[in-house]
């Protein structure tokens, strides 16, 4: 875990990913966006991306706590093993006892089916954390001591972006607008040598591209598609902002 985060701050968005990295490509103009409106987002890593295949070991991990702060992010990176992450008992449990201390409105996470095994897990990692976090009496339920001394905690939303290792998407439920964001997020990911280095590099034009092409649907220059775990509801239609072909 990352130094100088105390476990029982409250944060309004807890944003997490299976690797340092992961969070900045996928939301990373989302969450420049929240923390410029003063929303205090934390961004959790379920391991620490190691070995990387650039730079020595520890190197990623600097880099992380460099790109969080460039998005206005606080970070914790969990100890659990790059290629190994697993949606078990044992690593909902450690995302919802965050989840429960930092007590969030909003939980954010990629959606991932299987081109890296990390990203599937993390999918069903956090949507089944989230659900572990509302639940009480964990301290009748075997192994779940880290939950028992903390109180229940049920957030707003759920919503999930699109892992850029996968298929694309043929619809989304929402984009967020992140031209006025952007450079922010391009720095974050710039950080990242030890990951984007040599024929890596060519990546990073990918993923603007698949920023702008959101960014086309929905009339902006740059934009980041979401899913939600559940419909959407609004008070009322207007709160939509203005689209092409509406």
């Amino acid at each position: 875990m990352s130094a100088k985060i105390d476990a029982r701050e409250p944060f309004d968005v807890v944003a997490v990913g299976a690797h340092p990295d992961d969070v900045e490509i996928v939301m990373g103009g989302t969450i420049a966006t929240l923390t410029a409106r003063g929303l205090r987002v934390l961004i959790v890593d379920l391991c620490d991306g190691e070995p990387t295949r650039y730079a020595p070991h520890g190197a990623r991990r600097e880099q992380a706590a460099r790109a969080a702060e460039l998005l206005g992010a606080s970070r914790m990176i969990l100890d659990f093993h790059d290629r190994l992450l697993e949606d078990t008992p044992s690593t909902r449990i450690a995302v919802a006892a965050i989840i429960r201390s930092s007590r969030p409105r909003f939980v954010l996470t990629s959606d991932g089916s299987g081109v890296h095994p990390d990203h599937k897990a993390v999918t069903g990692i956090v949507t089944h954390a989230v659900f572990y976090a509302r639940l009480p009496k964990w301290n009748e339920v075997p192994g779940g001591e880290a939950l028992a001394d903390s109180e229940p905690h049920e957030i707003d939303r759920l919503f999930y972006g699109h892992c850029r290792m996968e298929r694309p998407w043929h619809d989304f439920d929402f984009a967020v607008d992140v031209t006025g964001a952007y450079p922010r997020k391009t720095a974050a990911i710039d950080v990242y040598h030890s990951v984007f280095c040599g024929p890596q590099a060519a990546r990073l034009e990918r993923f603007r591209t698949e920023d702008q092409y959101v960014g086309s649907l929905v009339g902006v220059e740059y934009a980041e598609a979401f899913k939600a775990r559940s419909p959407l509801l609004v008070a009322d239609p207007t709160a939509f902002l203005k689209t092409p072909f509406g």
